[in-house]
């Protein structure tokens, strides 16, 4: 994580470095105007440049982050890499000079299905948006669900208004600190657009030493706006992040990574840190947002399900633990299943089937081994689930009336805890499940619901959504994973709103969003339940037997590949060729 270190250790940083470190604060600071006033048609203009230079650079970038990570060359796993780098980069290149193109007058919004929930919350549909999204994504849906707030009426006026020419807010320009994650290579980059056409602020962007080989990557691709001035990267330790992080010119941070690092930052280490905390005197007065993980749980909700049901679905759970290796902010640490649901035992002994058999990959991550015996300390009954050529997975019951330290960290690891709550009752069930997630478990970046539609039925569609509203989470993922959200740059990504400085927990503010939403409260994922489509004509790969990011997907390499082409220019020409590949997955 990019950790400050107290100032004496910034005596140690190179005089070169330092005088590098600078020149490019200063360089990105006096341009700071010049971004501001840059146009919206310069602005797209300067996405379609960067789509063109990282085509240029994908395919070595998805190889090269693979073999970074363990994955072996031609593996499934392969795509991961491609998806979650250079396809998601991609794809808010192309949503946000969507909504540019209209941004003049909030017309964007106007092809937008706009709707109330029950309690009048307005709920903008998102996705789909296009035909493609009807192709590729067919049954999956977005919403962003608006602060209470924000009314029908007045939510133009609560959006894009960083482009509003009415207003005199965002219009002074600003330097910001992006400080890199180590884990998920489209992080970094799509922070980074986020603070740019989002904030109007230019940008440094410090790499984690995890995945700083992605610069050789980055640089290239992001060119376009390096060589304008509006953006550096940079490498090295804590020690240049603590530097950037105080230095006269930065005026706002976002970070991407741990609580701790977040209150060094701000608090400042150690028994110091403590007390400026606990007298609330930050060290550090700078504007900091923040993306920070979470303890995320998936509930399943009991129901009347098939075999073939409970074979998806358990790839998908499995899919939710150890996409990345497990080293995914909202990876499943918690499972909270019915323990009177008659098929419970049928499905978790399918789980541990299927990540036992998962393609084996090293703990690449710092610290895993340390966390994993963290874990084994605090859960002395764990169950080891054994797979081959790597360390085994860790299955541990967790109790509601405990206080167990897995309520409460964020294992970032190959781990996983089972709560189980006495309830047939579906509806039941999950009103106890939400209450459990909001009550027990730190953080709230993101929630799945594994759901039968004959549930969703008996439940009623209203009630669901009405109960949603209970769930605190910033993105709430319904039969699909919320790493769908973060894959989706329309959708918001980040905390549900409420922390503050003192319990920042999964963070302050939000990324991503390409329809500039100025208050959003959450998005919500929702996919088919069904693997196989109720429609034989419909060939979307999302209703096939695996979505292209499942790691048990035997295609998933060469559909990341296709995918990222299809963003890059997509074409009907290109859409066989996938679905080909998605019915073999």
């Amino acid at each position: 994580m990019n950790m400050p270190v107290p100032s004496s250790n910034v005596q140690q940083l190179a005089p070169e470095v330092l005088t590098q470190l600078d020149a490019d604060v200063q360089r990105l600071s006096a341009n700071r105007e010049r971004w501001v006033s840059t146009t919206v048609v310069e602005r797209i203009a300067i996405l379609a440049e960067i789509k063109e230079a990282l085509m240029l650079v994908s395919k070595d970038w998805a190889e090269t982050a693979s073999r970074k990570k363990g994955i072996a060359t031609g593996s499934p796993l392969e795509g991961e890499e491609w998806l979650s780098g250079p396809y998601t980069v991609m794809g808010y290149c192309n949503q946000m000079m969507a909504t540019l193109s209209q941004v003049q007058g909030k017309h964007h919004l106007d092809s937008v299905a706009l709707r109330q929930l029950s309690n009048k919350q307005v709920v903008a549909r998102v996705l789909p948006h296009s035909l493609w999204d009807h192709l590729l994504l067919s049954g999956v849906t977005v919403d962003v669900w608006m602060q209470p707030d924000v009314t029908l009426d007045n939510l133009a006026h609560h959006t894009a208004g960083v482009y509003d020419t009415a207003s005199t807010a965002h219009k002074t320009g600003k330097l910001g600190l992006v400080l890199g994650a180590g884990n998920v290579a489209a992080i970094a980059p799509l922070d980074v657009f986020h603070k740019l056409f989002a904030e109007n602020e230019v940008v440094i962007l410090k790499m984690n030493p995890v995945n700083d080989y992605l610069v050789d990557f980055l640089i290239p691709a992001l060119k376009p706006l390096i060589d304008r001035g509006f953006l550096s990267i940079v490498k090295g330790a804590t020690d240049v992040g603590q530097y950037l992080c105080n230095h006269p010119l930065v005026e706002s941070i976002h970070i991407t990574g741990a609580g701790a690092s977040h209150d060094a930052i701000v608090w400042g280490v150690g028994e110091t840190g403590v007390v400026n905390k606990e007298g609330n005197t930050p060290i550090n007065k700078r504007a900091i947002t923040s993306e920070l993980g979470a303890v995320c749980p998936t509930i399943v909700v009991p129901g009347p399900w098939t075999t073939a049901d409970i074979c998806f679905q358990a790839e998908q759970v499995a899919t939710q633990k150890l996409h990345n290796a497990g080293f995914n902010c909202v990876a499943c640490q918690v499972m909270v299943l019915s323990s009177d649901w008659d098929q419970k035992i049928q499905f978790k002994t399918e789980l541990e089937r299927v990540l036992a058999a998962a393609e084996s990959r090293p703990l690449y991550y710092p610290g895993a081994q340390d966390r994993l015996d963290g874990f084994l300390v605090n859960n002395p009954t764990s169950h080891h689930v054994a797979r081959k050529g790597v360390s085994d997975l860790l299955i541990a019951p967790l109790k509601a009336d405990s206080s167990d330290a897995a309520k409460t960290t964020e294992v970032f690891a190959p781990a996983l805890n089972v709560m189980e709550i006495v309830s047939s009752d579906p509806e039941a069930f999950l009103q106890e499940a939400i209450q459990f997630a909001n009550t027990q478990l730190y953080g709230t970046l993101g929630a799945n619901i594994v759901i039968h539609p004959a549930t969703i039925a008996q439940i009623g569609r209203q009630r669901l959504e009405d109960m949603l509203v209970e769930l605190r989470y910033g993105t709430i993922a319904i039969n699909a994973w919320t790493g769908v959200g973060f894959l989706s740059p329309q959708a918001t990504w980040g905390a549900f709103p409420g922390h503050t400085l003192h319990d920042v927990q999964s963070g302050i503010g939000v990324v991503h969003n390409t329809c500039l939403f100025d208050k959003p409260q959450r998005t919500v994922v929702e996919a088919p339940f069904r693997p196989f489509p109720r429609n034989i004509l419909s060939l979307s790969f999302t209703l096939l037997p695996r979505p292209p990011w499942f790691v048990t997907n035997r295609k998933g390499g060469i559909l990341g590949r296709l995918l990222v082409a299809f963003q890059y220019r997509p074409s009907l020409l290109k859409i066989p060729r996938i679905f080909f590949n998605a019915l073999l997955g």
